[in-house]
């Protein structure tokens, strides 16, 4: 019999510069909603597999990528009955800093961010390089000769160069019928997380954008998987986690990221992050 396993909202940590996993399997897993606090690169090898990226929906061919910052709200639903198959970088944003010289690698994140458009749909010549350069990492970690790390890091700095030239430079993919968004819930959630320490009620948001609260409630959790109330309650947590990594006190990131009541705020944190503030502070800041 399958086991159901289900994932927190917040998954997995970095401790490193980079971590990659070629994961295959033929199970059922109940993937809920998650975010990571360092950016995510997936390569969809085989299976039948849509992803969810911050109201987007991508039906995945194979080798397609999907880039997804760090942040960002995701899901994958899969069909058990077929085998998942993907290659998933972790990505230290810090680490592609280091290299940012004449450009930045992490412009294919941001865009891919600000545009709300993850998908790279490789071509020919771009699936073989890409295929030789994941043998090339692959085979570099198993094989521990001198200067292996510096070899892994230059073959990874040389993957992301491609995918951002390629990413920069693909066109017209929102025209394919695999891939589906709403223009008006695209521009509501950016409206939310630019505007997260502001006033977000239901009826704020639905007298903003000219439709009734009802419409607005439907159409935003089936384009979203989320009630709009949980993906505020959401989004203003994880911004109360940065503030408080900036080293703002724990009452300014609950008030700076919208909860007016600190009651509230605390129940929540504790309930996504299990601990209080608090607790989470001393915990990972007071050593």
């Amino acid at each position: 019999m399958c086991k159901n396993k289900i994932l927190k909202i917040k998954k997995g940590y970095l401790h490193r510069d980079f971590k990659i996993f070629h994961l295959k399997n033929r199970e059922s897993i109940d993937f809920q909603f998650h975010y990571h606090d360092f950016n995510k690169i997936v390569i969809f090898v085989s299976g039948d597999t849509t992803y969810l990226i911050e109201g987007n929906s991508y039906k995945l061919k194979p080798w397609d990528i999907l880039l997804i910052n760090s942040n960002d709200i995701h899901k994958a639903v899969i069909d058990p009955n077929k085998i998942y198959e993907r290659i998933i970088f972790w990505v230290n944003p810090d680490f592609l800093i280091k290299y940012n010289n004449n450009c930045n690698l992490l412009s294919c994140f941001d865009l891919a961010s600000a545009q709300r458009f993850n998908l790279l749909r490789l071509d020919g010549p771009q699936l073989a390089d890409t295929k030789k350069l994941l043998s090339r990492i692959k085979s570099s970690l198993k094989n521990r000769e001198f200067g292996y790390k510096t070899l892994i890091n230059c073959l990874f700095i040389q993957f992301m160069v491609y995918i951002n030239r390629w990413f920069l430079d693909q066109k017209n993919l929102r025209e394919f019928s695999d891939i589906k968004c709403d223009e008006n819930i695209g521009s509501i959630l950016n409206y939310i997380n630019k505007n997260l320490s502001s006033d977000l009620s239901i009826d704020s948001i639905s007298s903003r954008f000219y439709m009734s609260k009802y419409y607005l409630m439907h159409k935003f959790k089936e384009q979203t998987g989320y009630t709009i109330h949980n993906y505020i309650i959401q989004k203003r947590l994880i911004m109360s986690n940065l503030l408080i990594k900036k080293g703002r006190s724990i009452t300014d990131a609950c008030m700076e990221s919208g909860f007016n009541d600190y009651s509230n705020f605390s129940r929540a944190f504790k309930k996504i992050f299990m601990l209080s503030p608090k607790e989470y502070y001393k915990k990972n800041f007071m050593r």
